[in-house]
């Protein structure tokens, strides 16, 4: 079976990534698919919309699911309880088929995004001005 090439680009992406650029790949990720329910949503195709949405709730159920709790304190708490209204909400919006809760999630994420990406950029300035991340979604 051949192997498509964007697929096998984004396997080498992955597997070379940085526990950091993984965090940002993730984000970028649930935001494409809470697009793409938006999209469907908008053009009542349910079917599509109900599986771009449960891809983006996988994507937050795994950022949930590693945080470190114990090294990450408070912070981990607050994304931990951030991330879970982030599912329960698009929980909501599947079940109503209401794109204003997909928004509501989509720039709560995108924000969370450009803000882990600034403080990525800021630790790597600190230790040696490594790669940066990039800002743009």
């Amino acid at each position: 079976m051949a192997v498509n090439p964007q697929q096998r680009y984004l396997e080498v992406q992955v597997k070379t990534a940085t526990p950091e650029k993984l965090v940002t790949m993730l984000y970028d990720g649930a935001i494409r698919f809470m697009r793409q329910a938006q999209k469907h949503l908008a053009a009542q195709d349910f079917l599509e919309a109900h599986n771009n949405l449960l891809r983006a709730q996988d994507i937050l159920y795994e950022l949930m699911a590693n945080l470190n709790m114990e090294a990450g304190g408070e912070i981990a708490q607050n994304l931990c309880q951030l991330y879970d209204f982030m599912i329960t909400t698009l929980i909501e919006a599947n079940i109503k088929k209401d794109s204003s809760k997909v928004e509501t999630v989509l720039v709560m994420l995108t924000d969370l995004r450009q803000t882990w990406v600034q403080a990525m950029n800021g630790l790597a300035a600190q230790t040696n001005g490594q790669d940066r991340l990039d800002i743009g979604s």
